[in-house]
């Protein structure tokens, strides 16, 4: 297996090429090869640094993403982010083929479009974690995997991740392009791609980046250049308010730590800004209706 292992929590971290800066940032695997080989690891909940790219071209069955577990099915795309909690089935007769990447080849010149991509495809907890392409969208997505293939073994060195990130946000935007003609399918009226649905994954962004920093609305409105009122318009696309995202980041962070880490509850608290552990208890309870402690049986 390609990666480092961190040993300080109870879920495993892995890392693409830590500590090698000579080696490849990017890693393409066959996805049968994979599992047949890491299947001991791939099972158990575990995070990466990297992003990955599942494509399951073959074999139903069901993939764990941070707490929900999703169906398989054939040519599903999953888009899995850094400290996204997953795992794969016992299935090993998967067919298909894995990306992993790490943030150079998403933040190369963070375009629009660039940051557009990363933000709604990736970790983004508004919309499932994978996609299904149609016909024909599959052989465009198969030449642009065999030309990372080509380039990856091209001992050539000069402009090799320029390459390789031209190929990946290639192979991006025809997923996109795809997801588009799907959502267009369901609503017409409904635009992909226009300032407000920007404006919506920036402050998904924004949370992510601030969560645990205590920011109210007014302060994450300000960082957008917008009054309270236009940020809570804004996340009526979702049928939410703002305080709900930012208290559901900060709820799947807690929930994350209670079972995936050594911290016990006064220190999952602390770790996500509360000064208070009697408050964090209740402020856990109050948005999933257990205190953390019965979260953490439930799941166990």
């Amino acid at each position: 297996m390609n990666m480092a292992r961190e040993k300080t929590n109870i879920i495993h971290e892995y890392h693409l090429n830590r500590h090698k800066p000579d080696r490849p940032q990017f890693a393409l695997h066959d996805l049968n090869e994979y599992l047949k080989t890491n299947q001991c690891q791939a099972i158990k909940p575990h995070i990466h640094s990297f992003y990955q790219v599942i494509w399951f071209k073959k074999g139903p069955g069901k993939h764990s993403v941070d707490f929900k577990i999703y169906d398989v099915f054939d040519n599903a795309i999953f888009f899995v982010a850094p400290n996204q909690v997953h795992y794969f089935d016992g299935n090993t007769d998967y067919q298909g083929i894995l990306l992993h990447f790490n943030e150079l080849f998403l933040a190369q010149d963070q375009s629009p479009l660039d940051f557009f991509l990363n933000s709604n495809l990736f970790n983004n907890p508004y919309q499932q974690p994978s996609c299904c392409i149609g016909s024909g969208i599959d052989e465009i997505l198969d030449q642009y995997v065999l030309q990372i293939k080509q380039e990856l073994e091209n001992e050539e060195i000069f402009g090799k991740e320029l390459i390789l990130g031209n190929y990946l946000k290639s192979f991006l935007i025809q997923i996109q392009r795809g997801k588009n003609l799907t959502e267009h399918a369901v609503d017409a009226l409904s635009p992909v791609f226009d300032e407000k649905r920007m404006q919506l994954v920036k402050f998904i962004n924004l949370i992510d980046e601030n969560y645990k920093k205590g920011y109210s609305v007014a302060e994450y409105a300000r960082l957008l250049h917008m009054s309270s009122r236009s940020l809570s318009d804004l996340t009526q696309q979702l049928n939410k308010t703002p305080s709900q995202m930012i208290q559901e980041r900060i709820i799947l962070e807690a929930q994350r730590l209670l079972l995936y880490s050594h911290l016990n509850i006064n220190q999952v608290g602390y770790r996500l800004g509360f000064d208070d552990a009697s408050y964090f208890v209740k402020y856990f309870k109050k948005y999933t209706g257990v205190s953390p402690s019965e979260f953490k049986k439930s799941v166990s």
